[in-house]
């Protein structure tokens, strides 16, 4: 998922399919994700996609690059985040994670929190809380299960909130194509590890949680405050659990760079580059590329850690894609 996470989301026009910190197909007023986080504020994406179709063709390929490079920086990140698990542990390495996140989004949000409302509060913890659960069971799953496959089952969070208001037939098609896939993926083998794949299918719900709660959340906040606040108190929360890692696991200073350097790819760059991306691509183009997440997840575990899939896996997480692409492709306005 993406930043804030939200990880890892896309503007509610493009995402009539789903994430946004992540980042996501459609419908959702939440940011991106491989992990995820608070993303992108509803009211920001609408006000960006109202100019997109003004702006010249070579700063649409300037923001095609940008979307890779984002992808690419938030997979990288997980992948490198793993490297640290042998010492901190997936917990260690998502607290470090919401630190970095909090950091980043409270600089550019810049929250007024004496001003918030009870009304405003509720859903701001309850997307700080749901913030860090995604984020820490992805990780775990991405410990148990590999990176690619972790991040294909969390994706059908934001994939289950874009099908599941709607009554096209070939909406219906894609929900069994992804849900036939999933059977694939959680076929019984031995050596499955189910407790990873219930990981992962938590973090989907997460995510999915996160896309409606970013959805009250900036409808009741002006601009990127509510998301600030949220990661500002996820942060918060994951400080004791912070300090009892490092208590109990005392960290070295490299599974420390690596956890840092995680928060960064996987928070802060892909936060920034959503901001260039939004001003420079359709709106449609931007919930697609989103899309092609869990296939950058599983080329990144490929290559980068070794992590291969076999065919059928890589046929299942194509399905998914696929599901969420004709979706979006399909859509009018």
């Amino acid at each position: 998922m993406r930043l804030a996470p939200a990880s890892r989301t896309p503007s509610p026009r493009a995402t009539e399919t789903a994430h946004r910190t992540p980042p996501t197909p459609a419908d959702s007023d939440s940011g991106s994700g491989s992990g995820s986080g608070p993303g992108l504020d509803a009211s920001l994406e609408r006000g960006l996609a109202a100019d997109l179709d003004q702006r010249p063709t070579g700063r649409r390929f300037a923001g095609v690059a940008t979307m890779i490079g984002s992808g690419l920086s938030n997979q990288t990140g997980a992948a490198i985040g793993s490297q640290a698990f042998p010492v901190i542990g997936p917990v260690g390495v998502v607290a470090v994670r919401q630190y970095v996140a909090a950091i980043v989004l409270l600089a550019v949000g810049r929250p007024r929190l004496r001003s918030f409302t009870w009304w405003q509060w509720r859903p701001v913890v309850g997307l700080a809380v749901v913030f860090g659960t995604m984020n820490l069971s992805l990780y775990s799953a991405i410990d148990r299960i590999g990176l690619g496959l972790a991040v294909t089952l969390e994706f059908l969070g934001p994939l289950c909130i874009a099908l599941a208001g709607s009554r096209r037939r070939v909406d219906a098609c894609c929900a069994l194509v992804a849900a036939a896939a999933v059977v694939t993926l959680m076929r019984p083998r031995p050596s499955a590890d189910y407790l990873g794949m219930g990981l992962g299918l938590l973090a989907a719900v997460c995510w999915a949680s996160y896309i409606l709660l970013n959805r009250t959340v900036g409808r009741r906040v002006p601009g990127a405050q509510g998301s600030a606040a949220a990661a500002a108190i996820s942060a918060l929360m994951f400080l004791p659990v912070g300090i009892a890692v490092a208590v109990h696991q005392p960290p070295t200073v490299s599974a420390v760079a690596y956890a840092i350097i995680a928060g960064v790819l996987s928070s802060a760059v892909p936060y920034l580059a959503d901001l260039f991306t939004l001003r420079r691509v359709p709106a449609q183009a931007f919930g697609l590329f989103m899309s092609v997440n869990p296939v950058l997840a599983a080329l990144v575990g490929w290559v980068g850690l070794g992590q291969s899939l076999g065919w059928t896996e890589w046929i299942s997480v194509g399905a998914i894609v696929a599901a969420n692409a004709l979706s979006i492709l399909t859509r009018r306005g």
